[in-house]
């Protein structure tokens, strides 16, 4: 694996060499890394994989302006072309369901396939309140409350309740310390996005992996982008929404198992 940096300071993530390009967008308060680390060696077996931290984490400065969704896809292009990758299939995890989408619909003739997990169309009343309240929580920082807040949100019930009293608070405090400094950006990212209008016009082979058992994206609100993509297939996964800590072998399986069926021009 290897990193660079783009024009613009965004920290760039490479993995593998030969195969169709594959873009990576990690979701909110996320990585690359930390969103697609489990299975990055299996997608790099038969992919180029190429994925940019969004400004204030990983590797990249935070933003000292709101972020737009436009210049996230424009990092994720711009690391694209630095690679040599001419078209891709884009891979978008939560917030990064949104930024993979906009990307399809700003370059439609580039994008040869989208898979979304974990993501949505639009906040809606549930997501949306989350956004809020974890973007005020980090802008004060009070990451500890904020771990407790998202704790039970992502993890399954049944993965959350297999935890002993001392592991979940290793986990508040794991996730506490996890937290990026762009992360209450990106959450504000989160509570404004509608992708209903990109969705409508794309037309682009499209997997939509459900997260079945999660507590911030609800399920109902994974369907509806499924429904306002036209032609996207269904997939689920019993996980909450973190499918690369409950299921990592499984989501990747299911995201080579879609590519490899793309017809060849499409790979």
């Amino acid at each position: 694996m290897s990193t660079a940096l783009t024009s613009t300071y965004a920290r760039t993530v490479r993995k593998g060499s030969g195969g169709p390009g594959l873009l990576l967008a990690h979701g909110g308060g996320g990585s690359v890394e930390s969103n697609f680390g489990p299975i990055l060696d299996v997608l790099a077996e038969g992919h180029t994989v190429v994925g940019v931290d969004y400004p204030g984490t990983g590797g990249t400065p935070r933003a000292t302006e709101p972020l737009e969704l436009d210049a996230l896809v424009d990092e994720l292009v711009a690391a694209a072309d630095a690679e040599g990758l001419e078209r891709f299939a884009v891979l978008g995890y939560s917030l990064g369901g949104n930024v993979a989408v906009r990307l399809a619909a700003r370059y439609p003739q580039r994008v040869t396939a989208l898979v979304l997990t974990a993501s949505f169309a639009r906040a809606g009343h549930r997501l949306g309140l989350v956004a809020d309240l974890w973007a005020e929580l980090a802008r004060r920082g009070e990451g500890e409350l904020l771990a407790r807040l998202l704790v039970p949100l992502t993890l399954s019930p049944q993965a959350l309740e297999k935890l002993t009293d001392g592991q979940v608070e290793e986990a508040v405090r794991a996730t506490a310390a996890s937290f990026p400094p762009g992360g209450g950006d990106h959450a504000a990212l989160v509570k404004g996005a509608d992708l209903r209008a990109d969705l409508a016009r794309l037309d682009v082979p499209a997997l939509v992996i459900a997260t079945t058992a999660d507590g911030l994206v609800p399920l109902e609100v994974q369907r509806e982008l499924a429904d306002a993509l036209p032609g996207a297939r269904w997939a689920e996964l019993a996980t909450g929404h973190l499918p690369f800590a409950e299921l990592p072998e499984e989501w990747a399986k299911l995201i080579t198992g879609f590519l490899a069926e793309l017809p060849a021009d499409r790979g």
